[in-house]
């Protein structure tokens, strides 16, 4: 889930909305991660994806990065365009994947911006259109989630069809975007009798899942990220970083920081970010600090970086 900064717009248009889809495919199908479901409104966009090597990310960064510099040059505009990072949650796929699809879809409904399920069918920035046949995009994958429905094309279409209508009175669905605990158990009435019970369950505000799951999650998170800190301290810092470009590129550290706009360096300070960021998952504001630039030119040195350092 991404929003605008302030909740301001961040898809006044088609236009814009065509562009954010484009990159999104782009990236989707370089990272080989797999689009379930997917809504645009004009303030924010959900995606339901499964990620592919590369990680959630890595995909994330890449497309906001890109569409924050597109959508401020074609605005002629300046700042932050995204409220804060994107907020990602985990899904226990096998307990919630369809549930998630059609609260998804049904996002312009509840917004009012759609009325009938009709409307919905012909919806052009939602995936529900993408799975009922009106409209095709290669890089949605709707053969995962229509075969939960039936093994025919024609058929799946019409249950999932069903499906999404019987959802129409829903309206917010506590149990999908409440707290850790509420989303796990269904709603606020079981924890209070989770409560009254004195049981305790494990839960996650970042975790779509039963009890089980979330701790199989966390121990796993927690797993990996002393494995990351160990790698992390065997690795580079970005003075090394820093060192080696320099090297490669016969230019000073000095020289580097002094705000020279000369194209060589210039360079250099962009592949250093993105080393710094993808390798060693160093913050914006330690790159900014130890390049002499501002926090506010990272995110674009980050994008210039990675197409230096791939293309």
């Amino acid at each position: 889930m991404v929003r605008g900064n302030d909740r301001a717009d961040i898809f006044p248009d088609d236009e814009d909305k065509r562009k954010f889809l484009q990159k999104l495919e782009e990236l989707i199908v370089d990272s080989g991660s797999q689009v379930f479901a997917w809504t645009l409104m004009s303030n924010h966009a959900h995606i339901l994806f499964k990620s592919g090597k590369k990680g959630i990310s890595t995909v994330m960064r890449r497309l906001l990065t890109w569409y924050a510099i597109y959508f401020n040059r074609r605005h002629n505009r300046t700042g932050h365009l995204f409220e804060n990072r994107y907020k990602s949650i985990l899904c226990e796929e096998d307990q919630y994947l369809l549930e998630l699809v059609r609260y998804i879809h049904l996002n312009p409904v509840r917004a009012g911006i759609i009325r009938t399920l009709d409307e919905l069918d012909q919806y052009s920035w939602g995936g529900h259109s993408v799975l009922v046949g009106s409209i095709e995009m290669d890089w949605m994958d709707t053969r995962y989630v229509l075969a939960h429905f039936d093994n025919t094309l024609s058929a799946a279409r019409k249950k999932y069809r069903f499906f999404i209508a019987d959802g129409l009175h829903l309206g917010h669905r506590p149990e999908l975007t409440g707290g850790g605990l509420v989303r796990s158990k269904g709603g606020w009435s079981q924890v209070m009798a989770l409560r009254r019970r004195g049981e305790q369950e494990s839960s996650d505000e970042r975790i779509l899942g039963h009890s089980e799951f979330v701790e199989s999650i966390l121990r796993e998170a927690e797993e990996r990220e002393i494995r990351q800190l160990r790698i992390k301290r065997a690795g580079k810092a970005i003075t090394d970083i820093i060192e080696e470009e320099c090297l490669h590129r016969s230019i000073s550290p000095k020289e580097l920081q002094s705000g020279s706009r000369r194209r060589n360096v210039s360079e250099a300070r962009a592949v250093i970010a993105f080393r710094s960021i993808e390798e060693q998952g160093i913050t914006t504001a330690e790159i900014a600090r130890s390049l002499g630039v501002a926090t506010s030119t990272i995110s674009r040195a980050i994008a210039r970086g990675e197409k230096l350092k791939n293309g």
